[in-house]
């Protein structure tokens, strides 16, 4: 895959939206809870193609949730081939709701898929130089980084990404584990 195609993305949460309608967004990946009401936000957007893939943060089964599956993982795939077959200037806009963890693992993701031969360590510090607050879904990852052939390099950079903002913000500790999130706590804890 062409990596420079990809080399314009921005990844946000959705107050974040209208900040970014005059920037010549191309491509547009959103995810969103099942029962969130679409964004108005891209009514200001020039033309653009938009995904939306509805699932919950979550990365175990429980009562109501909507958890990202393989499916949705192949759909991100597929968005990112389909941008770069576009062809033309591609500016590639990742969001959720916050902009922390579902959007920075689908764009983890597709970084994966555009460059199969960067090791995963590398991708995960462009991602968290990037959005400094990424907590990508580990859940998500797992699908990518088996999907990608990646042999668990996706999953362990992700896993020390987290154990470096656990170390950096210890009030996320609990925070994460009061969504829901405690296995990954868990696995960052283990250095």
């Amino acid at each position: 895959m062409n990596t420079e195609k990809l080399s314009l993305h921005t990844v946000c949460g959705l107050d974040e939206l209208v900040e970014h309608q005059a920037r010549g967004v191309s491509h547009v990946l959103s995810i969103l809870d099942p029962d969130r009401a679409d964004p108005e936000a891209f009514g200001a957007y020039g033309t653009h193609r938009r995904t939306i893939l509805r699932f919950h943060d979550a990365i175990e089964p429980a009562p109501g949730v909507v958890l990202p599956e393989r499916e949705d993982i192949e759909k991100i795939l597929a968005f990112g081939r389909d941008a770069i077959a576009d062809g033309g200037e591609i500016h590639i806009l990742v969001h959720c709701h916050v902009g922390i963890s579902r959007s920075t693992a689908a764009l983890a993701t597709l970084f994966a898929e555009a460059e199969p031969e960067t090791p995963a360590e590398d991708l995960i510090a462009r991602l968290h130089a990037q959005r400094e607050k990424a907590w990508p879904n580990a859940r998500m990852i797992a699908f990518a980084d088996e999907m990608l052939g990646r042999g668990g390099s996706l999953n362990e950079a992700v896993r020390r990404l987290h154990g470096l903002q656990l170390r950096k913000r210890p009030h996320l500790d609990q925070v994460m584990r009061d969504l829901g999130r405690g296995a990954e706590v868990e696995a960052a804890l283990r250095d």
